[in-house]
């Protein structure tokens, strides 16, 4: 969780200057499509950097870890939405709904898989693919 937490406070920041940097240049699709990347890219260099202390080894381990961080983006996502800015469920679902170009669901599939992303990117880049043997 504590991992999790992190994600949450830079998530946070990149939310932040989506709405105030890049909305009023890019508009509000785009700019969440470029908040996404960076999101991602954040999750992932995060995962990867915290992955050994983590102490997952296992797919199943892995797996745990992912599930947990996405079960508890969603209901942070949920809980902030709809009782911090009082958005209506339809905002919050317009969040993932990828036929409006919305990405948020890719998001939560890439957390689920972050762990065994960043074991695999320590594993072959970072340690020359001795990690976990």
């Amino acid at each position: 969780m504590a991992i999790w937490f992190i994600f949450i406070a830079l998530e946070s920041l990149n939310g932040t200057i989506r709405t105030l940097w890049l909305v009023p240049l890019f508009g509000d699709l785009r700019a969440h499509q470029l908040s996404f990347i960076t999101g991602s890219l954040l999750i992932l260099t995060i995962a990867t950097i915290s992955i050994r202390w983590i102490e997952a080894t296992s797919l199943a381990q892995l797996m745990s870890v992912g599930v947990l961080w996405m079960l508890l983006t969603v209901t942070f996502e949920v809980a902030l939405g709809r009782w911090a800015f009082g958005y209506s469920w339809a905002q919050i679902a317009a969040d993932y709904n990828l036929f409006q170009g919305r990405l948020m669901a890719i998001g939560l599939v890439l957390l689920l898989f972050a762990p065994l992303i960043a074991t695999r990117i320590r594993d072959v880049w970072i340690v020359g693919g001795t990690y976990g043997r």
